[in-house]
């Protein structure tokens, strides 16, 4: 472990703002402010600062705290734009607004307060140690943030990963076991001492690192490219037309204004579409089938019902009497009925409402309500040969669950389809953060991403993680490109995500913290240099 700070640093006045700072830049790292990009060495950085701080923590009380400032430093900084959706189109007092956005931070950083003050109490002995037990407690942190209370795992820091040495790591142990390694080698490098550059067993650690990250490298660069046998031929590109509406979002819902432009503009271009795949967003036609103009759903079906054409379009589903549902609807030629895919993982007080926060949702003036879940594993939407897999929203967060479309892999999907609104939350970060999060799915699985948003980003992502189209944001447009689906090889990660969920980097966790804590049992003088 490294020698504690000076008594001037070590001193809460100091201390604490640093664990703010830190926490910030933790934040920035996941889309820097300017460019939307992700930054790996920012994020490492960071965390680095933190590991330093709780190494030289005089008590795990004290530990727990500096973790807990951190993090919700963190958080806030990363979805602060949640503010947006409250005040700005909810009508929500800004006071209220802030308080929620904060209080959800400050209660998610609760996760990471624990394993700070675990850490600190285990005082594991040398660096190695440490370092494991440090990156075992903090990937237990995310996996608990992502999973519990129908997970939140929104900023996770494996997301500034999405490019950078790290991300090659992707395809075996997904978005939490590449934050576990940053958090294992944050420990390494805030246990970096002036000394440390003269010795020969540093040197040796670096340029082992070192190797290690090329050598992961190139087994992604050999999987995804050179070694990839196809179990059956690749099927030409997809020609694709997505729709961005960009119809604004304190109008989108109200039946004098927002709801007949949407009508009128995605009615037109689903219309005049050819000879390709046209996607249109999360909620495009913003009115159930029953409530829509005489004709209207018939003229789209009708126009899908012959040539070599076909649509993805959300929209509501549903009745008062059997429920609704946050819905994708497929049109192609030759089927008997409209393909549907129904949104599985909700959206807490978006979509469903939690127990005993009705109140705060009352005080909102969002069109909410609590939708029915569809069931996990849905059937893709079959076209040309690709299995086109849809997810609404926020559904790509959770890699997870669309692992267990992979369970057969002669029916896995070929193209991921995201749907999405970010209206909601303005002209802010969270457009390009988004676009991390699917960015990383593609890595974890090596299939590409195609988005069609309200806003933004309206996107085409290769199986290597790479944005080959984009839409410019805020802006009412037509995206025409192409897509080259991918069949055959399966990911390590989709292989035991598909069998056993998150269960093994649980079970990674738990087995570095009892052998820690076994050896803390035998050798409990606390931390060594």
């Amino acid at each position: 472990m490294p020698a504690p700070f000076p008594q001037t640093l070590r001193a809460a006045a100091w201390q604490w703002p640093l664990a703010l700072c830190a926490g910030l830049a933790q934040a920035a790292s996941l889309a820097l402010p300017g460019s939307g990009q992700p930054a790996w060495w920012l994020q490492l950085a960071s965390l680095a600062v933190l590991a330093r701080l709780l190494a030289g923590s005089p008590s795990w009380r004290r530990a727990a705290g500096l973790g807990w400032v951190f993090a919700t430093a963190w958080l806030a900084g990363t979805f602060w734009w949640l503010f947006i959706s409250m005040h700005t189109y909810g009508g929500l007092a800004a006071p209220l607004a802030a308080a929620a956005v904060l209080a959800l931070a400050a209660f998610l950083g609760s996760y990471y307060a624990a394993i700070s003050g675990i850490f600190r109490a285990l005082a594991p002995h040398g660096r190695a140690q440490a370092a494991i037990v440090f990156g075992a407690l903090w990937m237990l942190a995310e996996l608990a943030r992502g999973t519990w209370w129908t997970g939140f795992p929104w900023g996770a820091g494996g997301y500034a990963h999405v490019q950078g040495p790290l991300a090659a790591l992707a395809r075996s142990v997904g978005v939490y076991g590449i934050g576990g390694v940053a958090a294992l080698l944050a420990m390494l490098l805030a246990q970096l001492r002036r000394s440390d550059l003269r010795s020969a067993r540093a040197w040796a650690l670096a340029l082992g690192l070192a190797a290690l990250g090329a050598g992961a490298a190139l087994q992604r660069h050999c999987a995804v490219e050179l070694c990839h046998t196809p179990l059956e031929p690749p099927a030409p590109p997809l020609p694709l037309v997505l729709l961005q509406g960009n119809i604004p979002q304190d109008e989108k819902f109200q039946p004098g204004s927002g709801v007949p432009m949407a009508l009128q503009w995605y009615g037109d271009r689903l219309g005049g579409v050819g000879d390709a795949l046209v996607v249109a967003p999360e909620t495009a036609v913003p009115l159930l089938p029953q409530q829509l103009p005489l004709g209207y759903l018939e003229a789209i079906t009708q126009h899908f019902a012959s040539g070599n054409r076909a649509a993805l379009l959300g929209m509501p589903l549903g009745s008062l009497e059997n429920g609704y549902t946050n819905s994708v609807v497929g049109f192609q030629a030759g089927q008997a009925e409209p393909y549907r895919y129904d949104k599985h993982h909700l959206v807490p007080f978006g979509e469903f409402i939690p127990p005993f926060f009705r109140w705060f949702t009352e005080r909102m003036e969002i069109p909410l309500g609590d939708f029915n879940r569809g069931t996990l594993a849905q059937p893709p939407f079959e076209w040309r040969g690709e299995r086109l897999a849809p997810n609404i929203c926020y559904e790509d967060l959770f890699g997870e669950e669309l692992a267990r479309q992979f369970a057969r892999p002669g029916s896995a999907p070929t193209v991921f389809v995201n749907l999405s609104n970010i209206g909601w939350f303005g002209n802010t970060l969270a457009i390009d953060q988004h676009l991390q999060i699917s960015r990383m799915r593609t890595l974890e699985f090596e299939r590409p991403m195609v988005r069609a948003t309200n806003t933004g980003a309206t996107a085409i992502i290769d199986h290597r993680g790479v944005v080959t189209h984009q839409l410019e944001r805020h802006v009412r447009g037509v995206l025409r490109g192409q897509v080259q689906g991918r069949a055959g090889d399966i990911t390590p990660f989709a292989l035991w995500a598909a069998r056993w969920g998150l269960w093994p980097l649980w079970g990674l966790g738990a087995l570095a913290l009892l052998l820690a804590l076994a050896r803390k049992r035998r050798s409990p003088q606390g931390l060594t240099g």
